[in-house]
């Protein structure tokens, strides 16, 4: 029977509330057994760059990374946003320790091709290194990665964290029975985007269908959802979505994806 492990993929928005993320921090160290978090930190970013007069681009919503960009992601996504995580998960008890995609080589990507839009320096991955990060967690370690990868041949990229989550959790799988929490600002999958607590608590294939037909999932939540299938059809056992209550023991009010 394979060992449990969960992997927290925590947004920029809840990372920017001092507060509720250290309670949320406070949260994952309780979670038993094996677990990672994934973070992001884009308005940490943006702040940052601001300060240092590197203004952000985006286009559709999308962030550009050009080289400046690129030195402002390293330094706020794999400096401050996560060293300041894992100096507070030591203090919950929790053996953290800070990585990039680079680290351990644990997760090589590609430089996204220049198409209709040139993205910069962007990342797709390409594989994740499961043995050597299995090896840490035997070793009693809790990696927390950042939005970071590298193409093996001494350059760094700036990749999505959402699917740095869900590669990471399918690459673990094999090893794990995994399931895969994307924490945001949010109960869960809304039924009524008016309406905060109308969570709908499961969404299996068929359901994700008709509410893609009904459009009551559209916009920006739509590559979450991607990610979200995708890894189900990957070996990954459960995804949940939802907001911090969902890391709380004997909270069901949140949103859980099966196929």
């Amino acid at each position: 029977m394979k060992q449990a492990l969960s992997i927290v993929k925590v947004g920029s928005n809840l990372i920017e509330d001092e507060k509720g993320f250290y309670h949320i921090l406070g949260l994952f160290s309780k979670l038993p057994g094996n677990k990672i978090m994934v973070h992001g930190g884009g308005k940490k970013a943006t702040e940052m760059g601001g300060k240092l007069g590197i203004k952000t681009k985006m286009i559709n919503g999308r962030r550009i990374t050009d080289a400046a960009s690129l030195d402002v992601a390293i330094m706020v996504y794999g400096g401050l946003v996560s060293k300041n995580i894992v100096a507070q998960l030591q203090a919950f008890g929790t053996n953290a320790i800070g990585m990039s995609g680079a680290d351990a080589d644990a997760i090589r990507a590609h430089k996204r091709p220049v198409k209709k839009v040139d993205f910069g320096y962007v990342g797709d991955v390409d594989i994740v290194n499961s043995y050597g990060i299995f090896k840490l967690l035997q070793a009693g370690f809790t990696p927390i990665f950042c939005a970071l990868t590298h193409d093996g041949k001494g350059q760094l990229l700036n990749t999505n964290a959402d699917t740095i989550a869900a590669e990471l959790a399918i690459a673990m799988s094999d090893q794990f029975d995994t399931t895969l929490y994307y924490c945001f600002e949010k109960k869960g999958v809304l039924q009524d985007v008016e309406d905060e607590n109308s969570v709908i608590q499961h969404i299996d294939t068929k359901t994700y269908d008709e509410l893609l037909a009904y459009g009551i999932i559209s916009d920006g939540m739509l590559p979450k959802m991607h990610n979200c299938f995708y890894a189900l059809r990957n070996q990954v056992s459960k995804v949940c979505i939802g907001d911090s209550g969902m890391l709380e023991e004997g909270n069901s009010n949140f949103t859980t994806l099966t196929l």
